[in-house]
């Protein structure tokens, strides 16, 4: 396979696991998949078929990391593409525990859609704002409890 068409499959691997996510929520196999680590794997595949050709210059680029070296990695199709196929399985993953702690604290799957798809596009966006709804929803949590009298 060309470096173009892995870098389309990493996308086109993760996208059913992203419509689980928004489009199925609270389903039992939903929340069976939203727990594992297998919808991972297939990208993580991807990235390795892209990585392990240009390793020399990836390990560069990570090791000593510096603008430079980072751009220079950009420049080979098989170097962009694994990084993009490592941003791919991490905002997977990241989407997968917004999911499980959206179940866990009750927020509402319309509230959770919207950060799941902010989460897609500009990760650190909808993780920022999901911290934030978590952190207010525990916060609140802990205001509403009863006060122990001695």
């Amino acid at each position: 396979m060309t470096d173009r068409t892995l870098f389309s499959l990493a996308f086109a691997l993760a996208a059913p696991f992203w419509a689980l996510l928004i489009l199925a929520p609270g389903r039992r196999w939903t929340d069976r998949i939203a727990a594992s680590p297998l919808p991972m794997v297939p990208v993580i595949g991807v990235y390795l078929a892209l990585a392990i050709p240009v390793f020399p210059q990836l390990w560069a680029a990570v090791s000593r990391p510096d603008l430079a070296g980072f751009q220079q990695l950009l420049t080979l199709g098989g170097g962009a593409g694994a990084i993009w196929a490592q941003l791919i399985a991490w905002d997977l993953f990241l989407g997968q525990w917004m999911y499980r702690e959206a179940r866990t604290l009750g927020i509402h799957p319309l509230v959770m859609g919207p950060l799941l798809a902010l989460t897609i596009l500009l990760s650190p966006f909808g993780v920022l704002l999901f911290l934030c709804l978590r952190g207010t929803l525990r916060l609140r949590g802990r205001q509403r409890r009863p006060v122990a009298s001695n």
